[in-house]
């Protein structure tokens, strides 16, 4: 029997947009910090870095394509709760002095599942209050494997 092919088979994340209010203090973060290269540029305001497969946008909030999303998010609400970035390796106490070599608060480790399983994971801020979870190799397979 074979396999039918759905209309819609999803393969993994493409890209995130996060509206920032800071582009200086978000490519600091994402840039400089995690490493993740410019892949390019719009004048309309958006700063597209590579993150593996996917993409991460930043989108300074007073830039013209930023204004179209209206006020940033604040201390009581933000526009997504948390996203994951797969790690390579997982050494925490390298990443930890990474991490406090630029000043980013961090909780310790807790094992979290995620797309591959579960697996080591660190939470960390970005400067726009956004949670970035820093996600290591998985230990076990996930739940369910399509």
């Amino acid at each position: 029997m074979t396999r039918s092919k759905k209309p819609i088979e999803i393969r993994g994340l493409d890209h995130v947009v996060l509206r920032v209010k800071d582009l200086t203090a978000a490519l600091r973060f994402y840039r400089d910090m995690l490493g993740l290269p410019i892949e390019r540029e719009l004048d309309m305001g958006l700063v597209q870095l590579r993150a593996g497969a996917a993409l991460i946008d930043l989108v300074p909030v007073d830039s013209r394509l930023g204004r179209l999303g209206g006020p940033p998010a604040g201390a009581n609400g933000f526009n997504m709760d948390h996203f994951a970035l797969e790690l390579e390796q997982f050494d925490t106490a390298a990443i930890f002095a990474h991490l406090d070599a630029y000043g980013v608060a961090h909780g310790g480790v807790d094992q979290r599942y995620g797309a591959k399983g579960t697996g080591p994971s660190i939470y960390v801020k970005d400067p726009d209050g956004n949670t970035v979870e820093l996600k290591g190799p998985a230990t076990d397979r996930p739940r369910y494997v399509v």
